[in-house]
């Protein structure tokens, strides 16, 4: 990949530059500004050699506005707004930048086009621009317009912060030994092609959240009202001895909320977190390993099981592993106990961290090896 700190002779040249800005929003406002604040640099750095910028980026409602987002940058630099994409509009807003100036695009996944990485519609968000730079790493495992197609068709670099999210999450591909590999979340059916190469690589694979209520399932178990999603994969993993399971966790029913053996969930009762007698037990393994590398919550964020997390996330940030985490309830709870500068890296990403750790690549960063960079 070519690198933004490669450009020189800025000024004046249309700027396509592709962030990352999916920031949460509550009542119109911006609510963590953490994703959109990481962002700055590659824009500053642009409008500080007087290049035109326009920026693009979405919002996980495809129908919601970035407004709100515009609201808080042009607080940060000369920006200006236009509710379109790659319309009339959109090119009268480019033709009336001024060097150092920005102008924010509508949300471009507004556009199903976008999501088909339609070639037409890439050519008209391409010529906007001079050039294309990708900065958004966490929505690179997309196979969607702004991040393949026009890549294919402007010379194309990556920003800063891709390219950090690129070298910092790179040493989980071979970490040093003893390693210790913790994923957390939802559903095993999104994280099976992960944890299967972690598997590989990793001396112990500790699960958690709730995906390891599927290999509690699998191994017969009671899981009660617990969320389930794949205990046929969990079976076949089970005979893995890397694989570690919490002995504790934290279940809810008509008892109310207890901690008991994983082996003692009753048929009306659910587990939502791990208990601390599991991070206690994980206690030795994480002071002895020399690499970590944690992605996803140890317990249901929605319905306020976090103790699990935040316990994870201290004994982690005390201990003197190189640590490399990520995901977006692992990153809140990070935040919330102001251990951000414990970790050796925290990515933005979520699913384009595990697609990357996974397969060692994205579509994102394919798309910006094969273009033929020359500006």
């Amino acid at each position: 990949m070519h690198s933004i700190d490669e450009l020189k002779n800025l000024k004046g040249k249309r700027i396509l530059l592709r962030l990352d800005l999916n920031a949460p929003i509550v009542n119109g406002a911006i609510t963590d500004p953490f994703r959109i604040d990481r962002a700055l640099k590659s824009i500053q750095f642009l409008i500080a050699r007087e290049a035109r910028v326009v920026l693009v980026s979405h919002l996980s409602d495809s129908r919601g506005s970035l407004v709100p987002v515009y609201e808080y940058l042009k607080k940060k630099m000369p920006l200006t707004f236009v509710d379109d994409i790659a319309g009339v509009e959109a090119h009268q807003a480019v033709e009336a930048l001024q060097d150092g100036e920005a102008v924010l695009l509508q949300n471009i996944r507004m556009s199903d086009d976008e999501k088909k990485n339609d070639a037409h519609f890439a050519r008209e968000i391409a010529s906007l621009a001079d050039m294309y730079i990708n900065d958004a790493f966490p929505a690179s495992h997309r196979i969607h317009a702004s991040i393949v197609g026009v890549a294919g068709i402007l010379p194309a670099y990556a920003g800063f912060q891709f390219f950090d999210e690129v070298a910092g999450l790179t040493p989980a591909l071979t970490p040093e030994s003893p390693s210790l590999a913790i994923v957390g979340g939802a559903k095993l059916t999104t994280k099976v092609a992960l944890i299967e190469t972690l598997l590989k690589k990793y001396d112990s694979v500790f699960v958690g959240g709730a995906i390891a209520n599927d290999f509690f399932k699998a191994k017969g178990y009671e899981v009660g009202m617990s969320l389930v999603s794949g205990a046929d994969t969990a079976k076949t993993m089970l005979g893995n001895s890397k694989i570690i399971l919490p002995e504790f966790v934290t279940v809810e029913g008509p008892n109310g909320r207890r901690d008991i053996l994983a082996s003692e969930v009753g048929k009306n009762e659910a587990i939502l977190d791990i208990a601390p007698a599991s991070i206690q037990a994980l206690q030795s393994i994480i002071n002895a390993s020399h690499s970590i590398l944690w992605n996803g919550p140890m317990g249901n964020f929605e319905k306020g099981f976090i103790a699990g997390t935040d316990a994870l996330a201290i004994a982690i940030a005390g201990s003197s592993a190189k640590s490399i985490v990520g995901g977006g309830d692992t990153l809140s709870s990070i935040q919330n106990l102001g251990l951000m500068d414990k970790f050796t890296f925290v990515s933005t990403a979520g699913g384009a961290m595990l697609d990357f750790l996974a397969n060692g690549t994205l579509p994102g960063i394919d798309a910006l090896d094969q273009s033929a960079s020359s500006f």
